[in-house]
């Protein structure tokens, strides 16, 4: 249980501070030498750009590759995003929304968590080892959301002019440094795993504390930019979209995981995976896709607001389900 205590300790910690201080600079009782938004900037680059590499590295170095039925977790994990924001949009149909907040019901309902607050969860329930499949399982993550998921909320707030090709935006995800980032990071624990060169001992010493550290400077980024009072507003929405990503898709990437075989590896350890990482709350890309594209952006907050408090409810249960597989 010491588990489940530290990582809903660190998460509620870590997004306090951040709305704290964020409160604290509007109030004018303390300033920065840098703006709120600058300061969020810089500790996105610090978490992603330097601890999560550095984590994923030396978890892919040490994960096992035997069992070649691992490499169907992008696969789920893809289908689990797709299936997300189709439900998503299903929910503005259903509730009669207006064009710009189907746009980000789609990108709710996809964009999902599975970095840092499902990294962390996967690291301190299932160990480094389980850490380790989260970089296989999130694989297809940023593409789906770069080359799909934001074109989606482009069309939706009516700016179609402009239009990049596919080839294009799949190079400009490439290209982009956190992206890079993960992936060369990934790479080269791969290369260091399929080679065979042992991993020196202290770099079970590093995972232990990039995970947590990386984590904890990543969701302090996102305390700086929550809006609280936004929730009454968009209720209903925020509720469906939380059922959406607690009960549908869980159960239907358990379920695709199940018909894989996932259970039957390493003592269902990628199965636990997927049962983690499918039921995490609205990932804050959510958030700048709707900045980026002027949809309702009360909208998108409301519903990470709402999902990521979920998780009081949800880690409980997933630790539950987790200790009993």
């Amino acid at each position: 249980m010491d588990k489940l205590f530290f990582t809903l300790a660190l998460i509620i910690s870590a997004l306090a501070l951040g709305y704290v201080v964020q409160k604290m600079v509007a109030g004018g009782s303390f300033s920065l030498p840098v703006t709120v938004a600058e300061l969020r900037k810089i500790l996105q680059k610090i978490g992603l750009l330097f601890f999560m590499p550095i984590s994923f590295l030396s978890a892919v170095w040490s994960v096992s590759f035997h069992d070649i039925r691992v490499i169907l977790l992008p696969v789920v994990g893809f289908c689990a995003l797709m299936l997300g924001g189709l439900l998503g949009l299903g929910l503005a149909h259903l509730l009669k929304t207006e064009t710009r907040q189907k746009g980000v019901l789609y990108c709710c309902g996809s964009f999902t968590n599975i970095g840092s607050i499902g990294g962390l969860v996967c690291y301190l329930f299932l160990g480094e080892v389980g850490f380790a499949l989260v970089t296989i399982y999130k694989m297809s993550e940023e593409i789906s959301y770069y080359t799909i998921g934001f074109p989606i909320a482009r069309f939706y707030s009516g700016a179609t002019e402009g239009k990049q090709s596919l080839l294009r935006r799949i190079r400009e995800v490439l290209t982009d440094p956190f992206v890079a980032a993960a992936m060369s990071s990934f790479a080269v624990g791969l290369s260091l795993n399929l080679l065979q060169v042992p991993r020196p001992q202290f770099f079970e010493t590093v995972t232990a504390i990039s995970v947590p550290v990386g984590t904890f400077i990543l969701i302090v980024s996102i305390g700086l930019g929550m809006r609280i009072s936004s929730i009454a507003h968009y209720l209903r929405e925020s509720i469906g979209i939380s059922l959406i990503k607690f009960t549908i898709v869980p159960l239907s990437a358990c379920t695709l995981a199940y018909l894989f075989g996932l259970h039957l590896i390493n003592n269902g350890l990628p199965f636990k995976v997927v049962m983690i990482l499918s039921s995490m709350p609205v990932a804050f890309n959510a958030l700048l896709a709707a900045s980026i594209y002027d949809l309702d952006l009360d909208l998108a907050n409301s519903c990470w607001l709402v999902s990521t408090g979920c998780l009081i409810i949800v880690l409980p249960l997933l630790y539950f389900l987790v200790s009993i597989f």
